[in-house]
């Protein structure tokens, strides 16, 4: 596969016709909005070619033909190391990476590992739903310490965490950092209280930092690692990263868990066992190391970040000129904008109704990340502006209306 010499112009304007590739976005709509002719900007994947390094590198190792069992090498792993330092500050061992087949399967083991059937596991809502998922089917109870909303921004109930922890039932807490839906990117004085709380309390930390490496150049703000901090360096139990979300990589199931203690990673190590997984599929490590040695794979990151801040301003822009009344709750991190439609739609039921039926779209209703999420809507605008203006022209058309 040839390499460009200098980047694409057109690399995140280009429309890929994701149909028939068996992406959950575009083939499998029905099964969640029970039809598939809704403009889908819902699941937290990007509508952008993956970067084309990161290619070459998957269809060089294709092209070796043999595709038998692998694992991750010690190059994949100082190449994930080497990317934390270098865009995070964050010195990671390479001894401390487990991988895992994502984060979702990844967070699910630890439960099990580090929690017994009737414990409590804490999570912050709004948040990503398929934590309650997870905690449900392995039988542990929720515990939950909403965000407050506050000025048309959403901070930690430190005061109610502490509450919460006090009772003794809560086992693991949560963090998502940067925070999905909400986008909030965690200052350092936030995790240093929340490392408190739970280091006073003796619950030990889980941290889903998969949304990391992306936050909104506009804002200032820097995601800081919770595990870098002194604070935590007594209740971080593990953080969860992947290239990912960074750049469009979620079909190839590839996660790494950094965990520093070495007991905690045999006994995390044993649940793995116990499910049979051994090592990562032969493609994930080739992917991993483009991804985070690759020159031309950084530079893509900041021309995608310019990117959705460009997309990102588009939307406020939309909404302040044709749909006022309902506010975009301004994100700091992530891909995803948490819009508020309570002014006119508290009920999830009627707005899901008329996003659905009328906008023609297939956004994530905001009640499924929590109660508080009531009246509000995900929308991912991780895709070309073109398609993020079809998106909108439909939303206004239907909401304008009487």
């Amino acid at each position: 596969m040839a390499r460009r010499t200098t980047p694409d112009p057109d690399e995140f304007d280009r429309i890929v016709d994701r149909r028939g590739t068996g992406c959950i976005k575009w083939d499998f709509m029905r099964s969640t909005f029970s039809r598939d002719d809704l403009l889908p900007l819902w699941i937290a994947d990007m509508d952008f070619l993956s970067p084309e390094p990161i290619r070459s590198a998957l269809v060089e190792r294709a092209e070796h033909g043999v595709y038998g069992y692998s694992g991750l090498c010690d190059e994949d792993r100082r190449a994930a190391c080497s990317w934390f330092q270098r865009r995070h500050g964050w010195r990671v061992d390479p001894g401390w990476i487990v991988p895992t087949p994502g984060i979702i399967p990844a967070i699910g083991w630890i439960i099990q590992a580090f929690t017994k059937p009737g414990d409590a596991v804490a999570v912050q809502p709004p948040v990503y739903y398929p934590f309650y998922e997870l905690i449900r089917a392995n039988h542990r109870e929720i515990a939950l310490n909403p965000l407050v909303l506050e000025n048309n921004r959403y901070t930690m109930d430190i005061d109610g965490l502490r509450r919460l922890l006090a009772g003794g039932r809560v086992k693991l807490f949560i963090l998502c950092s940067p925070h999905n839906p909400v986008g909030r990117v965690w200052k350092p004085a936030e995790l240093a209280a929340l490392a408190s709380a739970c280091t006073e309390a003796g619950v030990p930390v889980l941290a889903d930092e998969i949304h990391g490496d992306l936050v909104f150049p506009a804002t200032g703000c820097k995601h800081v690692p919770f595990a870098s901090l002194p604070a935590a360096a007594t209740c971080h139990l593990a953080t969860c990263t992947s290239p990912s979300k960074t750049f469009n990589l979620a079909g190839l199931q590839a996660s790494n868990i950094i965990m520093p203690s070495g007991a905690s990673r045999q006994q995390f190590r044993a649940v793995l066992d116990g499910v049979g997984f051994k090592d990562p599929n032969c493609f994930a490590g080739a992917a991993q190391r483009a991804a985070y040695t690759d020159p031309e794979c950084e530079a893509w990151l900041g021309r995608l970040l310019a990117y959705l801040q460009g997309n990102l301003d588009h939307l406020r822009q939309f909404l302040a000129d044709r749909l006022p009344w309902v506010t975009l709750v301004e994100p700091e991190g992530t891909y995803l904008a948490w819009l508020d439609f309570r002014a006119r739609y508290p009920d999830h039921e009627a707005l899901a109704q008329k996003m659905q039926q009328e906008a023609g779209l297939a956004l994530d209703e905001g009640h499924i990340f929590g109660s508080n999420g009531d009246g509000f809507e995900r929308i991912n605008i991780a895709c070309p502006r073109a398609l993020l203006q079809r998106a909108l022209d439909q939303m206004a058309a239907a909401f304008e209306k009487p």
